[in-house]
């Protein structure tokens, strides 16, 4: 059994399609979980409750953990470390391994600029503070061999019919109805997007790799990332609209987010919109032999799958 807890966000969906390559005992484990694929077991928990997350989790042989819990700090700091914990702990007593879907926020924000496995850690905002002390951890039990586990790690993502991705609602959607594009930050630096079937393949074939398993790996991600500027003229393009395009400073994001509690969580991390944020994923790709999907090709299946409309 191959358990997904967090099955039903962005990553959840694709990695529960990745994972018939490998198996069909497929578990989905969320609030409410909605089958993806017709023989996939349904487990619906509250995994802040411990009871609730070792039934879950029982019997698996492998556990991947795609949770997005609220994005707010404060929740971040009260539930995810717990998790983890009680997670870990669970784990080593079903003897299973475990999968863990990480981003970058721990990474010091002056090694932006070509991001790999050995970037150092030093996170700049609060909720960068928690996932490094999580993937800690993680790390921890790994070296010593009391878990099997490994960490995935994505940049920011993007991918078609998803929610909760940055570039989809401040490029795409903006740009389908019409409006401006809302790019946060600077236009001329940088910025690299994980393409979410990309991220879920890789995350399967990672957890069905034996030697994957002990260490850190960037997630598969097409180089030479375009610049906001970039991103919002060939999204345009593809829809067939103007490429119209509004710069959100930090006091404009500070007054959205008197109103807007996504936007507010969202000030923290606007130093990785003012500098180039390029994602180095050459290990995997050289390991696996695997060619990540192009930038335009990604722009050109979410216009295609969920703005279709506008090709007539």
């Amino acid at each position: 059994m191959q358990t997904i807890i967090g099955s039903g966000g962005a990553i959840g969906v694709e990695l529960a399609k990745a994972l018939t390559e490998y198996t069909t005992d497929i578990r989905l484990v969320s609030r409410n979980p909605e089958k993806v694929n017709s023989t996939d077991q349904l487990v619906a928990a509250d995994i802040t409750k411990r009871e609730e997350l070792e039934k879950a989790v029982k019997g698996s042989e492998v556990v991947y953990v795609t949770v997005g819990f609220d994005y707010h700090h404060k929740v971040w700091q009260n539930t995810w470390p717990k998790f983890i914990d009680d997670l870990i702990s669970i784990c080593k007593r079903e003897k299973c391994k475990l999968v863990f879907f990480d981003n970058i926020y721990m990474y010091d924000k002056d090694y932006l600029n070509g991001m790999t496995e050995e970037t150092p850690i030093n996170p700049p905002s609060k909720k960068g503070e928690v996932r490094a002390e999580i993937a800690k951890m993680l790390m921890e039990e790994m070296k010593v061999g009391n878990i099997r586990a490994l960490i995935a790690r994505s940049a920011d993502f993007y991918g078609p019919s998803i929610k909760n991705s940055v570039l989809i609602e401040t490029v795409f959607t903006p740009l389908s109805k019409g409006g401006s594009a809302n790019w946060l930050g600077s236009k001329k630096h940088k910025h690299s997007f994980t393409y979410t079937p990309d991220a879920a393949i890789a995350t399967a074939l990672l957890g069905n790799t034996d030697t994957a398993y002990g260490r850190v790996w960037h997630l598969p991600t097409a180089s030479n990332p375009l610049t906001g500027e970039q991103w919002v003229d060939k999204v345009a393009k593809k829809m067939n609209v103007k490429p119209k395009l509004r710069i959100v400073s930090k006091l404009m994001l500070q007054l959205i987010g008197l109103f807007v509690p996504f936007m507010r969580e969202s000030v923290e991390m606007l130093y990785q919109y003012n500098r180039d944020y390029v994602f180095d994923s050459s290990k995997f790709e050289k390991e696996f032999n695997f060619r990540p999907t192009s930038y335009q090709a990604g722009i050109n299946a979410i216009v295609e799958a969920d703005y279709s409309h506008l090709r007539k």
